[in-house]
């Protein structure tokens, strides 16, 4: 039987990120649609190497963990010590993550071009501000995923437009094919041809 929900991919340690995110007031995680997304999308790349731009507390963290083999390599970066620090406790004694407390921006002209297999851009940076440094991260046969493109009560005035800038924009690359999502939050994916 089809489930949607997400909750069959659940790693053992999302119910305490999840309690934790909620005492800590923070109204940004991800769901378990995203996290069964990014396993399987994870799961996909064996030996891959993976940026997780947006750390929060971990709950896409934990779920691209659970889908990734014992080789690949994870890194993992937000600019606010007070949620990745849930994270950091939670996930941090797997030697497959490193987390980089950074500024996004800054983290991503940083690296090599096409030196990920995965780039999760869940945060301003990589996804609405330095999009096309983000992508040029992406090795070929890559995905490049943006989510929260479906309307969200915590959106700023004025973000509908920017989401659907962004699947326009990526629509509409050469040398990517792109999909929207109508799932869980809204996805947006783009892989390098």
């Amino acid at each position: 039987m089809l489930d949607d929900s997400g909750t069959r991919a659940v790693p053992h340690v999302w119910s305490e990120i999840e309690k934790r995110t909620a005492e800590l007031g923070f109204d940004m995680p991800s769901d378990m649609r995203t996290g069964a997304l990014l396993k399987a999308l994870a799961a996909s790349k064996p030996h891959g190497r993976f940026l997780e731009l947006g750390t929060g507390t971990g709950l896409a963290t934990a779920f691209l963990l659970a889908g990734m083999d014992n080789a690949p390599r994870l890194v993992s970066v937000d600019n606010d010590p007070r949620v990745q620090a849930i994270a950091r406790d939670l996930l941090g004694s797997d030697s497959r993550v490193s987390f980089e407390l950074a500024d996004g921006q800054e983290f991503i002209r940083a690296q090599p071009h096409q030196s990920f297999d995965l780039v999760f851009a869940d945060a301003w940076a990589g996804k609405y501000d330095g999009l096309d440094d983000a992508l040029a991260l992406v090795r070929r046969g890559g995905f490049f995923i943006g989510d929260d493109m479906l309307p969200q009560a915590n959106w700023p005035e004025n973000h509908q437009e920017r989401a659907e800038g962004l699947v326009t924009y990526l629509e509409g690359l050469e040398g990517w094919t792109t999909v929207s999502l109508c799932w869980g939050s809204g996805f947006v994916i783009s892989v390098r041809t």
